[in-house]
């Protein structure tokens, strides 16, 4: 294992104060594994707070800052945050108009964000929960009942920040949070596994001549392992599966081809054109792209296509200004 690390037990918390530093705008406490925007709270502003296993920057805590997150709890690296930790950043960002979670569909980010809005209620701070299953690859996985909430998710706490930042009160944003998270679908491609620091060793093994079809962004299975094809054949078996359950024809799409990690941006590119060219001969009309390596899998090479079925409101939302350390426009 070759890293840019000191230790494997300190990747996370040097990772944070990396962070901070780099980012003096936020609020980081790396002991508690919080991330959160200085000024919050904001009096009568619906907080958003989201988190997860660490391994898949920039998400959640490169998305804290105006227009999206107001707070992100990090994990161990592949390893859902716990609940003190997320209902610390509950409490850190509760502005009087409620808090709204989002939650990526696995089963320890379910029961750990699950027991924080209860210990949230005991505090009277209401609390609305949007859990992002946009993976097509597989119903059940590793680590889910149900499909697994992935490159979906900087959609979902985009346009949910935005709305929020208008002032929206919690329902509102809730329902936001959901029609996107119903309108996206995402499908993953790996060439390559991923090595977790505390272990050692890669997640998966895959030949030098195979890829991974559907894998999950901790490296569980997907549909089949096949010989390594083309970037054209893998963007076109990751939108056929997508299409396939949500049919795109007739759309105006937001789109995200995302590397895993260890990706070049080059070979990301090569991806997305591929994908405006199956989208527009299946008749689709891309109307916002995004390239790059946004939610990862450590070093895994590979790419994830995500889609959003638009509406005139959630591009509006889209379009809307974001400052974040890794999502930036519009101000």
């Amino acid at each position: 294992m070759r890293k840019l690390i000191n230790a494997p037990a300190d990747v996370v918390s040097d990772a944070l104060r990396g962070l901070a530093a780099a980012h003096p705008s936020l609020r980081v406490d790396a002991a508690s594994g919080t991330v959160r925007r200085a000024d919050a709270p904001r009096p009568g502003k619906v907080g958003l707070v989201s988190g997860g296993g660490s391994g898949h920057e920039p998400l959640h805590a490169g998305f804290v800052g105006h227009g999206m997150l107001d707070a992100a709890c990090a994990g161990e690296v592949f390893t859902s945050p716990v609940p003190d930790q997320i209902i610390a950043a509950t409490m850190a960002v509760h502005g009087g108009a409620g808090v709204l979670l989002v939650v990526k569909n696995y089963t320890g980010d379910i029961l750990n964000f699950r027991m924080a809005a209860e210990l949230a209620e005991d505090e009277d701070i209401e609390v609305a929960t949007v859990v992002v299953d946009d993976d097509v690859a597989v119903e059940d996985s590793t680590f889910t009942a149900g499909r697994r909430g992935t490159g979906a998710t900087l959609f979902v706490e985009k346009i949910a920040g935005a709305l929020a930042e208008e002032g929206a009160d919690l329902g509102a944003v809730a329902a936001a949070a959901r029609e996107v998270n119903e309108r996206s679908r995402s499908f993953g491609v790996a060439l390559s596994p991923c090595t977790v620091p505390a272990s050692g060793e890669p997640t998966f093994e895959l030949g030098p001549d195979e890829m991974e079809l559907g894998i999950g962004i901790h490296g569980e299975p997907g549909r089949e392992r096949v010989k390594a094809g083309t970037a054209a054949e893998i963007v076109d078996a990751s939108l056929s599966a997508i299409d396939a359950d949500m049919p795109v024809a007739g759309a105006e799409l937001l789109v995200l081809v995302n590397g895993m990690g260890g990706t070049p941006l080059i070979e990301q590119y090569v991806a997305y054109a591929e994908a405006a060219r199956w989208l527009e001969g299946h008749g689709a009309s891309v109307v916002r792209p995004l390239v790059g390596p946004f939610v990862t899998s450590l070093e895994m090479a590979g790419c994830m296509v995500s889609v959003c079925r638009l509406t005139p409101e959630l591009t509006r939302l889209w379009d809307a200004p974001v400052q974040t350390p890794a999502l930036r426009w519009g101000r």
